[in-house]
């Protein structure tokens, strides 16, 4: 049962200004972070590592004991309650180089209890192409907490089994990018419109002159622009600076079934409806009797079951919502009624099928 009402209703509604920053609204193709990962082992955990049956943690234990020259028994099975198996895995940013360092996040592969209190062994990450890039290591920072008790009973805060190494790799090699090769910068918008798009050649054009930005689809934007390093730098510095009124987008509606969230973007609106919503309540209760024979009487004693249904409707009276009221006129009439984000959920979706409201409807 959803527990928020619809007070706690999260609103993003701020006055739009007239112009935005370009960058807020595009992503210059070619330049992009990367994602790289690696497996590796946690050490010095305090008996919460991987238990027996993880076979490959103690596999991966004896490979690298034999990288130091210690040679185990054949058929022997090293029992390891201080080690856990690992994802390890960053992001590095664009145009990093050799010597720079990222974040790491560390996840447990295997059955390990906890992470706290773990030392993550040098581990080489690599990017889609299989090439290194970057070398972690370093004392994991675990945020959850976990506690079990003997008779099997735990308590668990967060997760005690991903940790965060800060600046716990570092960059060894450049990720390449052909953006400075490119003949032109292509500028992908972050939410398509043939209007943006359209005001968007015309802020460049209106700065660096007619012919610099042509428009391609309503997504794409190319640019002229120098082809040394160091003017398309200074080309790149100046292209921040410039303001763009963004085009009209379909305003949204978002609906977080899970955790009863319902979020109403600027811009809805409804045309003239009607609306009733009603409650249905289902009650059932039961109340066995219980009938004892008279004594001697060679009966047995019986439970009758007995039931009762009772079943009630909420009246609510139909609203009227009428032509083009705005978001605020919208949530004070559902707050004048009570409502409780399923409900809201529930008029919302009706007026969207009865084409009565304006916005895209989106359930996460």
């Amino acid at each position: 049962m959803l527990q928020l009402t619809l007070a706690g209703l999260a609103l993003c509604w701020h006055p739009s200004l007239s112009a935005t920053p370009l960058m807020d609204l595009v992503d210059i193709e070619g330049v992009r972070g990367n994602q790289l990962i690696g497996y590796g082992l946690v050490v010095g955990l305090d008996g919460t590592g991987d238990k027996n049956q993880v076979k490959f943690t103690s596999q991966s234990v004896t490979n690298m004991l034999k990288q130091f020259g210690v040679n185990l028994p054949p058929n022997v099975d090293p029992k390891l309650k201080n080690v856990a198996a690992v994802s390890v895995t960053a992001n590095v940013p664009p145009n990093y180089g050799p010597g720079q360092t990222v974040d790491v996040t560390v996840s447990s592969l295997g059955d390990a209890k906890s992470l706290r209190g773990g030392l993550l062994l040098m581990t080489p990450l690599q990017g889609v192409d299989g090439e290194v890039y970057a070398l972690a290591q370093g004392n994991l920072v675990v945020g959850g907490l976990k506690a079990e008790g003997q008779s099997g009973s735990s308590v668990a805060i967060n997760s005690a089994t991903t940790g965060l190494i800060a600046n716990g790799a570092s960059v060894e090699r450049v990720i390449p990018s052909d953006f400075t090769e490119r003949p032109e910068v292509i500028l992908n918008m972050r939410q398509p419109s043939f209007q943006t798009v359209s005001r968007v050649v015309d802020a460049v054009n209106a700065r660096f002159g007619s012919g610099t930005a042509t428009a391609l689809n309503a997504t794409k934007v190319s640019l002229r622009a120098p082809l040394t390093p160091t003017q398309r730098m200074s080309f790149m510095a100046m292209l921040e600076a410039v303001e763009v009124a963004e085009g009209r987008t379909r305003p949204k509606v978002v609906f977080n079934s899970r955790t009863g969230t319902v979020v109403v973007g600027q811009g809805v609106r409804v045309k003239a409806a009607a609306v009733s919503h009603g409650t249905l309540t289902v009650t059932i209760s039961e109340n066995p009797q219980v009938s004892q024979p008279g004594p001697f009487s060679g009966g047995q004693t019986a439970v009758t079951p007995q039931s009762d249904v009772a079943v009630t409707q909420d009246k609510n009276a139909m609203f009227k919502w009428p032509e083009g009221s705005s978001l605020e006129s919208i949530i004070n009439t559902v707050n004048s009624l009570g409502a409780t984000p399923d409900d809201v959920m529930s008029i919302l979706q009706a007026l969207e099928q009865a084409g009565a409201l304006n916005a895209e409807l989106i359930v996460i």
